[in-house]
C-alpha cells in the first residue's frame, strides 16, 4: 500500500483529497499532516520519512501584500526540499500549481518558481515529480471570499446577502471531485510529469453561474423543490450550493398538510429531475443508514411515527440531531459527505419515504458506510 501525505491537509482541496483517500483503505495509507510541521524541522522530517507520495498543497492564496504570498509559498517549497534532501527521499512529489503561472502577479510567480525548484530536486535526487497546472476549482466546503467565487456567491445567497457581480468573464472550472480523480490517477500511474496540465471540465460566464445559483436559492432553499439539473456540472454546482446552507437551522422542513374529514394529504416533493422513490417501515428502536454519499441528492420524509435523523460531516465530530413526528410531516435532505442515519424513537412502526436523484446501481452505489 502507498503511504500518502498531504501538506495543506486541512485546506479545501486537501480535505477532499484526504477524505477520498480514505475510501480506498486497501490501496492507500494516509499519513497525517499538521500545518505546524513547517515550523518544526523534526516534525516535518518525521512526516516526510513516512511518505511514498507527498501532495504539496500548502500555500497562501490571498494577502494584502503580494510579496508575503510569494515569500510564503517559496519558503514552504524550500522547507519541503530541505527535508527531502536530508532524508535522501525518493518520494513521488505532486505539486499544486495554477493556471495563473503565466500571469503577471506574485502568486503565479511563486507557483511557477516553486514547480521549477521541485523539478530540479527530482532531477538531482532521483525522485519523481508531477507539477500539476490546475484550473479554477470549486466544490463543497470551500471558504467564501477565499477559495472560489462560487463559494462566495453560494454563502451570500444562503445567508441573506446579495452577491455582487464585479467582472463577468468566462471562467474555466474543474469540480474538486474531478480534480481528486485526476490526482489519484497520477499517483496510480507511478510516473512523473513536470508539467501536468489538468484539463478543465466546464466553462461558463460568471453571470450564468450566478443565475443558476439564484434559481437554486428560489426553488430549493426557499421552496424545497429539486431544480432541473441538465448535466454533471449543474449537479456539482447544486451540491456545492447546498453545503453552504445552515443545515442545523434549515431542517427539518415541515410539509404543508391538508386535512379534512377524509384524512390528510401531503405533497412530498417537486422534481425538476427524475430518480428513485422508496418507502420503508422501521420497527421501534431500529436504526437505518449510517452511510454517506459523494454525489447523490437524497431526501428523508417522515410520514408516520417518531424519528431521530442524525448527520455528521466526514472529518468532524459534531452530530446534528433532527427530531421528526409524522403528526407534522417533515423532511431532511442529506448533504454529500455527511454520514447519516434514521432511528425509530417512537412506540409504533415508523413510515418513511426516501427519494434519491439516481437509480441504485449495485456496481456504483456511491454509498460508504460510517457510523454517525
Amino acid at each position: 500500500m502507498l503511504k500518502i501525505g498531504i501538506t495543506g491537509q486541512s485546506g479545501f482541496i486537501g480535505t477532499h483529497l484526504y477524505n477520498n483517500l480514505g475510501l480506498h483503505p486497501e490501496e492507500f495509507v494516509r499519513i497525517d499532516f499538521q500545518d505546524s510541521f513547517f515550523e518544526n524541522e523534526t516534525d516535518l522530517d518525521a512526516f516526510v520519512s513516512q511518505c511514498d507520495v507527498i501532495i504539496h498543497l500548502a500555500a497562501m492564496n490571498r494577502h494584502n501584500d503580494p510579496q508575503v504570498i510569494y515569500d510564503t509559498n517559496i519558503g514552504l517549497v524550500q522547507k519541503l526540499i530541505t527535508s527531502l534532501e536530508i532524508l535522501k527521499s525518493k518520494a513521488h512529489i505532486l505539486f499544486s500549481s495554477s493556471s495563473q503561472e503565466e500571469k503577471d502577479n506574485l502568486y503565479g510567480k511563486s507557483k511557477k518558481e516553486g514547480r521549477e525548484l521541485l523539478i530540479k530536486w527530482a532531477e538531482t535526487s532521483g525522485g519523481k515529480f508531477s507539477g500539476m497546472i490546475i484550473p479554477n476549482v470549486f466544490g463543497p466546503f470551500g471558504h467564501p471570499n477565499y477559495n472560489s467565487f462560487i463559494a462566495t456567491f453560494s454563502h451570500k445567497l444562503t445567508h441573506g446577502e446579495i452577491p455582487k457581480l464585479e467582472v463577468d468573464g468566462s471562467v474555466k472550472l474543474i469540480y474538486v471531485g474531478e480534480l481528486v480523480a485526476e490526482i489519484l490517477s497520477e499517483i496510480r500511474s507511478g510516473k512523473g510529469n513536470n508539467e501536468f496540465i489538468i484539463p478543465y471540465t466546464s466553462e461558463s460566464k460568471v453571470s450564468e453561474i450566478l443565475n443558476l445559483l439564484e434559481i437554486y436559492k428560489e426553488q430549493y432553499f426557499v421552496k424545497g423543490e429539486i431544480p432541473t439539473i441538465n448535466n454533471r456540472f449543474e449537479l456539482n454546482l447544486f451540491n456545492t450550493f447546498r453545503c453552504y446552507m445552515d443545515i442545523a437551522n434549515h431542517f427539518p422542513f415541515k410539509y404543508i398538510q391538508h386535512t379534512d374529514q377524509r384524512g390528510s394529504f401531503v405533497e412530498i416533493i417537486r422534481l425538476g429531475i427524475g430518480g428513485q422513490v422508496s418507502f420503508s417501515t422501521t420497527v421501534p428502536g431500529i436504526t437505518r443508514g449510517n452511510h454517506f454519499h459523494t454525489r447523490k441528492i437524497e431526501r428523508f420524509s417522515v410520514i408516520k411515527g417518531k424519528a431521530l435523523i442524525q448527520l455528521r460531516k466526514i472529518g468532524s465530530t459534531k452530530v446534528l440531531d433532527f427530531y421528526l413526528d409524522g403528526n407534522e410531516p417533515a423532511y431532511v435532505d442529506m448533504p454529500i459527505w455527511y454520514t447519516h442515519n434514521i432511528k425509530n424513537i417512537g412506540d409504533e412502526v415508523l413510515y418513511t419515504n426516501f427519494w434519491i436523484n439516481e437509480f441504485y446501481d449495485v456496481n456504483d452505489p456511491d454509498t460508504y458506510f460510517e457510523t454517525v
